[in-house]
């Protein structure tokens, strides 16, 4: 009974552990799952976290590498900029070239650089840069390039940048490296509008160095400058030579003028001699025809016919009409020829133009013709040869009187300028043909007219005022309108 007893507990204690066991264990499975699932959060996260580095690290490359191509571009870009600086200083083809240094191609990222242009004269391309290349490569270049001109002249024709990044001919671009001896290279065609075309191709040795769009930018942008200082520098040259041609003209021109006005002043001088000569010698017979004629007329040496008298009266008036001649032919001579000197005075303005007035009172009385004259009396101070400038008043207002119809207005006024006198002789005659005011004021001209057909004239009276004018430092012109008049303007120095 007791060992029964014994057999019943143990073999409850024993349930009961089994049970504890059971529990225990339970709680173990439990455990064991939540540690499995706080691993798999860990794991989780780590794997997330190295994707994260990964993902930093990879952008901080992309950075850096971002970086070193944004440093290269601002390098390159401040190169450019130099070398913009150095080419378009220039106007001359050679020294375009010679400004592109070493130096700045380092900047740019490159290690060699050559540059040819298409010569028409001689149908072949002339190297005009070489930077990284010896003698003997260079030559080597010059002769491959011969070999194979038309290849490269449709390339120039393409007007497009190539480079080992763009260009998709793997052929090509293989015979471009071998022949510039460059393991990468961008080839930019030069193309001014004035001269001649051509190309630069820039390298890098290093196959490492790669060639990015930027680069090809950068290139362009250079050959794009260099195309626009050989246009300059050819216009510059079309202007300089254009220049020297006409500075040439304009030398042989000046000394056919000079020679000309020479021969001109010399026909002058011939002229003006001439026509003093034979005044003086006309002169003579003339005083003895009149005087002889003035004798007969007074009948000392007897009475004449009527018939005589009229034509010893057309004789002496004849003769007065050419002594006349004469005196103003020996004016305007004198005048040329500097021998006759102005006797200048200070005298009122007014006066002279009164003076010549009352010379010509009959004429304008006869042909009932109003003179009005507007200026005032102390008004207007001239330094002048009152005798030579009442001429002139004389030779206007009579030439006024002449062209102007019956019951017609002269007008003389004058007006105050800086250091002048100016006076207007106003007409309401016939006027002058527009064709003939530029010759208005020539020796023995005539304006072609009825009036001037029917009275007879010498075409001195004008020639002889602008002279005199002249000779007082003032000038003259003339403006008209046919059928509504004229007038006659001339300026003369204020008294001081």
């Amino acid at each position: 009974m007791y060992l029964r007893n014994l057999f019943d507990l143990l073999g409850l204690v024993s349930l009961f552990a089994v049970i504890s066991l059971a529990i225990a264990f339970a709680f173990k499975i439990e455990k064991v799952k939540q540690l499995e699932s706080s691993n798999n959060k860990l794991k989780k996260s780590l794997e997330e976290m190295d994707e994260q580095a990964k993902l930093v690290v990879r952008t901080d490359i992309e950075l850096n590498k971002t970086q070193d191509e944004l440093d290269k571009k601002i390098l390159g870009l401040y190169a450019l900029q130099r070398l913009s600086r150095g080419i378009s200083s220039t106007l001359e083809e050679t020294q375009i070239f010679l400004n592109i240094h070493s130096s700045y191609l380092e900047d740019l990222g490159f290690e060699k650089a050559v540059a040819f242009l298409w010569d028409n004269a001689e149908k072949k391309f002339r190297l005009t840069l070489n930077l990284g290349y010896n003698e003997k490569e260079a030559n080597s270049i010059i002769l491959s390039l011969e070999s194979n001109k038309e290849a490269y002249q449709r390339l120039i024709k393409q007007a497009k940048t190539l480079s080992t990044v763009s260009m998709h001919d793997k052929t090509q671009k293989e015979n471009i490296n071998k022949l510039f001896k460059v393991s990468n290279f961008v080839l930019s065609p030069i193309l001014p509008k004035e001269g001649n075309h051509g190309f630069l191709c820039v390298g890098t040795e290093s196959a490492d160095t790669l060639i990015t769009e930027g680069d090809e930018e950068l290139v362009t942008i250079l050959t794009n400058e260099i195309g626009q200082a050989l246009e300059n520098a050819k216009l510059f040259e079309k202007t300089w030579t254009a220049q020297q041609q006409l500075e040439k003209k304009v030398e042989e021109r000046t000394k056919e003028v000079s020679h000309a006005l020479e021969e001109i002043k010399a026909a002058s001088q011939r002229k003006t001699d001439f026509i003093s000569a034979v005044s003086h010698e006309l002169r003579t017979p003339l005083t003895s025809i009149k005087g002889y004629a003035a004798i007969l007329l007074s009948e000392k040496l007897g009475r004449l016919p009527e018939s005589v008298k009229e034509r010893l009266e057309k004789i002496n008036r004849h003769s007065d009409e050419l002594t006349h001649l004469v005196n103003d032919l020996l004016d305007i001579s004198r005048i040329e020829s500097g021998k006759i000197t102005m006797k200048e005075e200070v005298r009122d303005l007014k006066d002279i133009v009164e003076a010549a007035s009352d010379l010509l009172a009959e004429q304008l009385k006869t042909k009932e013709i109003r003179l009005e004259v507007n200026v005032p009396k102390d008004a207007f101070k001239i330094r002048v040869d009152p005798n030579q400038i009442e001429r002139v008043f004389i030779n206007l207002i009579g030439n006024a009187i002449k062209f102007t119809p019956a019951k017609g207005k002269i007008t003389v006024r004058s007006s105050s300028g800086d250091g002048f006198i100016q006076t207007d002789i106003t007409d309401t005659g016939i006027g002058i043909p527009q064709n003939a005011l530029g010759a208005i004021f020539e020796e023995f001209y005539r304006v072609d007219n009825p009036i001037n057909q029917e009275v007879k004239g010498t075409g001195l009276g004008l020639s002889l005022v602008k002279h005199i004018v002249e000779a007082h430092k003032g000038r003259i012109w003339v403006k008209s309108k046919l059928q509504e008049g004229s007038t006659f303007s001339f300026t003369l120095p204020k008294a001081t």
